[in-house]
């Protein structure tokens, strides 16, 4: 591909994207093929020879636009948003174009720089002091691994990255049973184990950590001669918006000595409004926070924001010197390859500083508010309607319900069988959770150009469709 034929397909591919979004209502949110619909029209081995972009993109549009799920689509209301709002896609746009590898301040120095202040930017916006210093991960759950790796090394008197876990003693972990998959992943890659997450009960309406069963287990883990190294504490999680209490629990490690990782990875976003931020009172006690602006601010997949109070001790778990990666003759720069677990990283700052000038902060945050008001006002609906209740409370804009028709033994299967109906309907999309081990629909409202309208249509699709559903 020659310049001017590059710039014919970008300027093709822009053309696309817009006119994609502007259409999305037109769509059904979730893809409609079944498994192996789609490999079954892709060739079995790449061409030899070199094929028109005409074609290529013919199938693009014809092949692999039918298997694709919506995320954009503003009646998406399941999982939680992985927004792309359009000023971010034009960033990305630039950076792909580019195409830097920004993983030292001398790969690109405005990659670097930019990240640092679009950082405290973004800090500051949250409320948080001015001791945290923030780093721009992949993912939460990328964030989520330094973490446990970083309370690894500082209860092992950082030996744990040089002579192994061999022989040392049994490290614990401690969070609620509430927390994401990927607290679960990262004890299993740090090598700290399954059998060492100490799962702690929840109890209240935020299903928050308990907070003395806590004090408990650490203490009866030291009596038995094991190494507590830190607690993930919760806020916003991904079932039903479970939240720890964020003091207490910074209080216990503190008077433990443990590090302190706080996973807001899509709540977070919301404590750029302050009147949502007691649900994460406390948080400036911690070791360690994260959130995605790629999930509720709009930045694309994927930007994660990592908060540090104390980054060298990231920065001494992770950092390695080979005499390739140092900089010399600059004094003071930073490196943030030596604040994550990948080497190589992208630019990620751009779409984020392109955002928070789009839009401005008074802009993301009626956003937010709008999102909370509409999906409590569904909640509210849904509660008055015979034959739902309400499951979980709203936590910003997530809650979950469940249908209970008269003469209905089997809840959980006609639930399933109720938000299966909802997807395949085409109109809105909606995720199933558990909640005591009972099936309970969620939905949360979080999609960036989601209206009121949206929100209120999900109504009247769930209550169709659960019309529809037999009782028996």
């Amino acid at each position: 591909m020659d310049n001017h034929e590059f710039r014919r397909w970008s300027d093709r591919a822009a053309q696309w994207g817009a006119d994609y979004r502007e259409a999305l209502r037109d769509r059904p949110v979730r893809a409609r093929t079944a498994p192996g619909e789609i490999a079954a029209h892709i060739a079995e081995a790449a061409p030899e020879q070199p094929e028109p972009m005409e074609a290529i993109f013919a199938d693009f549009e014809d092949i692999i636009l039918p298997g694709m799920t919506h995320w954009q689509h503003p009646r998406f209301f399941a999982y939680f948003p992985a927004n792309a709002a359009p000023v971010s896609v034009v960033a990305e746009y630039l950076v792909t174009a580019m195409a830097a590898q920004c993983m030292l301040w001398q790969t690109s120095p405005a990659a670097t720089e930019l990240e640092t202040k679009v950082l405290d930017w973004l800090r500051g916006a949250l409320g948080l002091p001015a001791g945290f210093h923030g780093v721009i991960q992949d993912s939460a759950s990328s964030a989520t691994l330094a973490a446990v790796l970083t309370m690894r090394e500082r209860a092992l008197d950082w030996s744990g990255n040089r002579a192994g876990l061999s022989g040392q003693g049994r490290l614990r972990v401690y969070s609620s049973d509430q927390v994401h998959t990927s607290i679960d992943r990262a004890i299993w890659i740090s090598g700290i184990g399954e059998e060492n997450l100490v799962r702690i009960p929840v109890t209240g309406p935020l299903r928050s950590m308990d907070t003395e069963a806590l004090e408990r287990a650490i203490r009866a883990d030291i009596e038995a001669g094991f190494v507590p190294a830190g607690i993930i504490a919760c806020v916003g999680g991904t079932s039903t918006g479970s939240t720890d209490d964020i003091a207490a629990v910074c209080e216990i490690a503190r008077r433990h000595g443990l590090y302190t990782h706080v996973d807001a990875a899509w709540a977070g976003s919301a404590m750029i409004c302050a009147e949502f931020r007691q649900l994460w009172a406390g948080v400036e006690q911690a070791d360690s926070i994260v959130f995605n602006p790629h999930k509720w601010l709009g930045a694309q997949f994927d930007c994660a924001a990592h908060f540090l109070r104390d980054p060298e001790s990231l920065v001494k778990t992770l950092a390695i010197q080979p005499e390739y990666l140092k900089t010399h003759g600059r004094e003071g720069v930073i490196n943030y390859s030596e604040w994550s677990v990948p080497l190589g990283r992208r630019f990620r700052a751009l779409k984020l500083w392109f955002v928070l000038r789009a839009y401005g902060l008074e802009g993301l945050r009626t956003m937010i508010r709008n999102h909370v008001a509409w999906s409590g006002k569904l909640a509210e609906r849904l509660r008055g309607t015979s034959g739902f209740e309400i499951v979980t409370e709203p936590v910003l804009s997530l809650f979950s319900f469940r249908h209970r028709p008269q003469g209905n033994d089997d809840i959980d299967a006609h639930n399933l069988a109720l938000v299966n109906a909802i997807n395949d309907d085409g109109r809105i999309y909606l995720t199933q959770t558990r909640v005591g081990g009972r099936v309970a629909i969620r939905f949360q409202a979080g999609q960036f150009e989601t209206t009121e309208e949206d929100v209120m249509a999900a109504y009247d699709v769930i209550v169709d469709c659960a019309s529809r559903q037999p009782v028996g």
